[in-house]
């Protein structure tokens, strides 16, 4: 099974970006997404410095490297952006909203159909099949079960699936709004927000009045609370013929996370219990441990 690394999700300075890439072009994984997912005012890298750095890290490791594409497009400027990241003609997308997916299509390029697609049955994946999908990443909040209904129904209708790559570790991206919350904390008007997700480099926790963590604000996008962790699942996931497990990067100590999961890719024993939340891959609510609930 693949290890691949997801596109950083927060707002990092650009010293620490660059850092990040350096450390990981020496861990074993098979897939390294880059590129800025959330909000175009996040300019610590353009486009262009994007592209140059994903050839670097081509030029270094043997990952495959992916450019992954915005998720809420919001004005003509992000609409034109994204046209020129899928017309990069040299590395491949990850398409993250429809107009991506228009753009790739039309060209006839193949891509990766990202989480925010919203894909839940085997006919919509297969007419994205047939427009060049080639790897998906269903949505965060898919259960086994769902997964395994919607292969077997590949299977019976007699349709190709993708490599299906699942989100296996990382604060889940649960939504995004036109609204920016991380400057709306900090009482700043979202055009005029000082770029202020780079002091919070993993996002800001939102707290019930109980003091439980309930979400993690990042910007535009809500995320869970918690950090989802499947590595206990992967004997599971290995027999259901999951092809690729996503990783989405932390400030600090991702390369253990990536060798724990390598580890246990390796034929190492997966743990019984994990910290963090599974809930959604057993059909419960997302921030539920089910270990520690004994739903499984």
């Amino acid at each position: 099974m693949k290890l691949t690394l997801g596109p950083i999700l927060f707002y990092w300075q650009r010293s620490q970006i660059m850092d990040f890439y350096t450390d990981m072009v020496a861990q074993p994984l098979d897939v390294i997404y880059m590129g800025e997912t959330v909000c175009s005012k996040r300019r610590a890298l353009s486009l262009d410095d994007w592209i140059g750095l994903a050839q670097d890290v081509r030029s270094a490791c043997d990952a495959e490297v992916v450019l992954s594409g915005l998720t809420l497009i919001e004005a003509a400027s992000e609409l034109s952006s994204l046209r020129r990241l899928c017309e990069n003609g040299e590395i491949k997308v990850e398409a993250n909203d429809m107009a991506a997916v228009q753009f790739l299509s039309s060209r006839g390029v193949e891509f990766v159909g990202g989480p925010a697609l919203n894909i839940y049955n085997a006919y919509a994946l297969h007419e994205l099949v047939t427009r060049g999908m080639s790897r998906w990443v269903p949505p965060v909040e898919c259960s086994a079960d769902l997964l395994a209904a919607l292969m077997e129904q590949a299977r019976e209708a007699d349709v190709p699936l993708p490599e299906i790559e699942v989100f296996a570790w990382g604060h889940l991206p649960l939504a995004y709004s036109a609204r920016c919350f991380t400057a709306r904390a900090e009482n700043l008007p979202k055009d005029d927000c000082g770029f202020i997700c780079q002091n919070y480099p993993e996002g800001i926790p939102m707290t019930t009045q109980e003091g439980q963590v309930l979400f993690t604000l990042n910007g535009i996008q809500t995320m869970s609370g918690g950090i989802s962790n499947l590595l206990a699942e992967y004997p599971r996931m290995a027999r259901m013929g999951i092809d690729a497990l996503r990783l989405s990067p932390r400030a600090g100590n991702m390369g253990e996370i990536v060798q724990l999961f390598d580890k246990v890719r390796r034929g190492g024993h997966p743990p019984l219990a994990v910290d963090g939340c599974n809930g959604y891959w057993h059909g419960q609510p997302g921030m539920l441990t089910v270990e520690e609930v004994g739903l499984c």
